[in-house]
């Protein structure tokens, strides 16, 4: 009998430079399972193409003849449970072999009450289990972080209905990452809109798949489910068009006289003390006064749960004593980008910006007066991309400040315009005395 089984060794090197060898079950066209040998080499003494350990394996690792002979033995063993488990007519086989397996497996068991009463468990309910996920999930994330999960459940409940399937966790394959990828872009309609509206931007569908992923993920570890292979649900991508504030542009919002206008006022301010600080809207919104110490801001970030000091400026101190030292009232963020919008008009932020994205193959670009592009994380952007600009704070201290932990990451929040890249390579070589200290050779 052919079976789609074959020995791999992991790309995962260990510290003592070796690689552990598996058998790959493919049961499907799509999904494979892993069976772990228990017998590890270095990963030059591996012979893919005869499947087996070369002559060249240093004797003090073993006799490659017999550890050739352990893996046949191991080979016929996960046979034999592949040959009984499509006996008992298991659909999951790959979850029954994973399960049953194990290197020092004796397959004369296999008649034993144990296994030979195995019944794969009732697969859990998939909403269910997402509910269960988001529940876990709210006394540890920001509300941000949980409402992105609760979107995700949206839009996979109206696929669902679209499709006019029940989604399982057994549905989760290449043909459902493709369909519902294809309905997110072209078919998913946008709830509270006047004119009907349909599909998502390339990027709103790719954090949909991160989070689904995420989902899976833990669900598998909390083996509430088999292991799921989620290699090709791939997390589409694209650069995010988003605007920053300069630094003459946050004082014009700071120097505006919102006196009569209390709410506008504390919106204003909450505002201009993230585009100083560099924080998150769940972070510069639930600060509280024993958080200022010493002019120095601690916070520990909602979203990746780290700290971060942060130093002030007397504007900030200004603004937090004003209305942190005794607490502020909770805000909604979809209420504080509205109010931030409108002061960005009273403001005179009005030159006209063009964003473009993609939804499917379609190039779609819309203008607005910049005001009406500012939102609560325009703050972050802003101290960013003004303090990247300045080019007299090294980047590390800035990614100290922002909490970035990669530059990739760091860099995605930078918005620089080709004039300003100009103007900033146009001032590094003046300060070079216009490149005097690297003369071009005379030409003749």
């Amino acid at each position: 009998m052919l079976l789609p089984l074959k020995a791999v060794v992991s790309t995962k090197v260990r510290k003592d430079g070796k690689s552990v060898i598996y058998y790959q079950y493919c049961f499907s066209s799509t999904h494979r399972v892993l069976l772990n040998t228990d017998i590890a080499i270095p990963k030059a003494c591996w012979n893919s193409k005869r499947q087996c350990i070369s002559k060249s394996l240093p004797t003090d690792l073993g006799g490659f003849e017999d550890l050739n002979a352990e893996l046949g033995r191991i080979r016929k063993v996960i046979e034999t449970i592949i040959e009984h488990g499509l006996s008992k007519g298991d659909r999951n086989i790959g979850a029954y072999v994973k399960e049953v397996f194990k290197p020092d497996f004796k397959v004369d068991t296999l008649q034993s009450t144990r296994i030979a009463t195995y019944v794969r468990k009732k697969e859990p309910d998939f909403f269910s289990e997402i509910d269960d996920y988001i529940l876990s999930k709210e006394k540890k994330v920001c509300e941000e972080g949980v409402a992105n999960f609760r979107t995700m459940k949206h839009r996979l409940m109206a696929f669902e209905e679209f499709r006019k399937r029940k989604i399982a966790f057994s549905s989760l394959d290449y043909n459902f990452y493709h369909q519902f990828v294809d309905f997110l872009t072209h078919d998913f309609l946008h709830k509270r809109k006047l004119i009907p509206e349909y599909g998502l931007k390339i990027s709103t569908i790719g954090r949909t798949i991160k989070q689904l992923r995420i989902f899976v993920k833990d669900r598998v570890r909390r083996k509430a489910v088999a292991p799921i292979d989620m290699d090709d649900f791939k997390i589409l991508d694209e650069e995010t068009d988003a605007i920053y504030l300069t630094y003459e542009e946050i004082g014009k919002i700071y120097a505006l006289d919102l006196a009569n206008d209390p709410v506008l006022a504390l919106h204003r301010d909450m505002f201009v003390l993230g585009c100083l600080t560099g924080l998150r809207f769940s972070d510069y919104s639930t600060l509280r006064g024993s958080d200022l110490r010493n002019g120095l801001l601690y916070k520990k970030t909602s979203k990746t749960d780290s700290w971060v000091v942060i130093p002030l400026r007397s504007e900030a101190i200004a603004i937090f004593e004003r209305h942190y030292a005794t607490g502020v009232p909770a805000i909604s963020n979809s209420v504080f980008n509205k109010c931030i919008k409108e002061i960005g008009e009273l403001a005179d932020i009005k030159d006209m910006i063009t964003f473009s994205y993609k939804k499917g193959n379609k190039d779609i670009s819309v203008a607005k007066p910049k005001a009406q592009w500012i939102t609560s994380h325009t703050c972050r952007r802003s101290f960013c991309t003004n303090e990247y600009l300045s080019g007299e704070v090294d980047i590390s201290l800035i990614m100290k400040i922002s909490g970035h932990k990669t530059h990739k990451e760091f860099f995605k929040y930078i918005r620089v315009t080709q004039e300003e890249a100009a103007y900033k390579i146009q001032a590094i070589w003046q300060m070079r005395n216009n490149m005097a200290a690297f003369p071009l050779p005379k030409t003749a």
